[in-house]
C-alpha cells in the first residue's frame, strides 16, 4: 500500500510540476459540491493553513521541502490535527492511514500534495468513517522521506 501513496504522489507531483507551478500548491481543494462541510478552523488543532506553508524545489532527480519555523518548531511534539481519512489498509479499523485537508472525490486521486496529507499510525484501531477524524500524537516534520511525504503522527490516539 505504501507503493501505491508513494507512485501516486510521485505521479502527481511530476505531473503537476510539468503543468503549472501553481497546482498542487496548499493544503487541496474543497469542492463545493462536496456533501461534506470544509474542515473548520480549531484553536487546539494545528491549522492546515499552517501546514501548506512549506515550498519545495527540485534538487537533482527530487522534491526539496523547506519548512517556516513556526512549522519546524511543531518537529515532535504532541499536536492534534484533523482530516478525512484515506485508508492505507484492508478492513473498517485503520491503525496507519492519511489524513486529508478535503474529502477524497476519487479513490484513484490523491486529494491534494504532500503539503495537505500527514501520515498517521495509531495505537489503537481507528474505526473508517467519511467524515472528519481528529488525530493527537507525535508530529513529525518530514525532510526526505522516501515516499514524499512531509508530515507523520506516530503513536497517534483519536480524539474528539
Amino acid at each position: 500500500m505504501k507503493f501505491l501513496v508513494a507512485a501516486l504522489l510521485s505521479v502527481s507531483t511530476a505531473v503537476m510540476a510539468q503543468v503549472s507551478p501553481a497546482i498542487g500548491q496548499g493544503p487541496g481543494y474543497h469542492d463545493p459540491r462536496s456533501p461534506f462541510k470544509p474542515l473548520e478552523e480549531r484553536s487546539d488543532i494545528v491549522s492546515w493553513k499552517l501546514l501548506s506553508q512549506v515550498t519545495a524545489k527540485a534538487e537533482k532527480k527530487k522534491i526539496v521541502p523547506t519548512f517556516p519555523a513556526a512549522v519546524q518548531a511543531l518537529d515532535r511534539r504532541t499536536v492534534k490535527v484533523q482530516g478525512f481519512m484515506m485508508p492505507l489498509e484492508a478492513g473498517d479499523k485503520q491503525q496507519h492511514f492519511l489524513l486529508s485537508s478535503v474529502p477524497t472525490t476519487c479513490a484513484f486521486c490523491v486529494p491534494a500534495g504532500p503539503e495537505g496529507l500527514v501520515e498517521v499510525r495509531t495505537k489503537k484501531p481507528v474505526r473508517y468513517t467519511l467524515e472528519p477524524v481528529v488525530v493527537e500524537g507525535q508530529l513529525a516534520v518530514l525532510t526526505d522521506d522516501p515516499y514524499g511525504l512531509y508530515y507523520r503522527v506516530d503513536e497517534g490516539d483519536a480524539v474528539n
